[in-house]
C-alpha cells in the first residue's frame, strides 16, 4: 500500500478578474494541482468548480455581496490556495442620452452619461449592437445603428441595453422619450 501526498493548489490567473455583482460570470482558473478541487471562494460565497485538467478550472462566479474585491480561494485535497482577487463591479446606470434624435442611417455619435460605465463590454439599441469606447466611469460614446424611423430603443419590444458581462442590464429610468423628426431613442423604465 501506499500513500499519496498532495500539495496545495498554486493559482497563477483568472481569465476575467472582474465582472457584474449578479451571479453568472463564467471564470476560469490556472494554476497547478488543481485537479483535486472541491470548492472555489470568491470572499465568504464558495461555488463548486468545474475541473478541466490539473492546471485548469471552470467555475460560474456567485453572486456579491457588495461591489469590490474579494479574494479567492481554491480548495483541494492538498489544502487551500489563497493569492488572487475578483472584483464585483456596480451595474451602469444611466443619467443622460445626447444628442437625442439622428438620421435613420444611423452613424450618430451619442454621448452617454451615468455610472459604473467603464465596464460596459456592449451597447444595443433597438435590438441592434451599437459600436461604441467608454471615455470614463461616467460616460459613453456610442455610434446609432441604422433605423427605421419612429421611436428605437423604447419600452419593452425594443430597450436600450448597457450591457456588463454576461448580462444586458436594461436601463431603469423613465420614462423619458426622446423623440426626432426621422427616428427617436428612449430609455426603458
Amino acid at each position: 500500500m501506499s500513500y499519496l501526498y498532495v500539495g496545495a493548489p498554486f493559482k497563477s490567473s483568472l481569465d476575467t478578474t472582474s465582472g457584474p455583482m449578479a451571479d453568472g460570470n463564467p471564470v476560469t482558473i490556472n494554476g497547478t494541482g488543481l485537479s483535486t478541487a472541491t470548492s472555489v471562494s470568491f470572499g465568504t460565497t464558495s461555488v463548486t468548480p468545474t475541473v478541466v485538467n490539473d492546471g485548469r478550472l471552470s467555475v460560474v462566479v456567485p453572486a456579491g455581496l457588495a461591489a469590490g474585491p474579494v479574494s479567492v480561494s481554491v480548495t483541494t485535497a492538498g489544502g487551500t490556495g489563497n493569492g488572487l482577487t475578483y472584483t464585483y463591479v456596480d451595474n451602469p446606470t444611466i443619467g443622460t442620452i445626447n444628442p437625442e434624435e439622428g438620421p435613420t442611417s444611423g452613424g450618430t455619435w451619442l454621448t452617454i452619461t451615468g455610472t459604473n460605465l467603464d465596464s460596459t463590454t456592449s451597447v444595443t439599441i433597438g435590438g441592434d449592437t451599437a459600436p461604441f469606447e467608454a471615455t470614463s466611469a461616467t460616460s459613453l460614446r456610442v455610434v446609432t445603428p441604422p433605423g427605421t424611423a419612429g421611436p428605437a430603443g423604447c419600452g419593452r419590444d425594443q430597450p436600450l441595453w448597457i450591457g456588463n458581462r454576461p448580462r444586458r442590464i436594461p436601463v431603469r429610468r423613465g420614462p423619458r422619450r426622446l423623440t426626432g423628426p426621422t427616428t427617436s431613442l428612449s430609455e426603458r423604465r
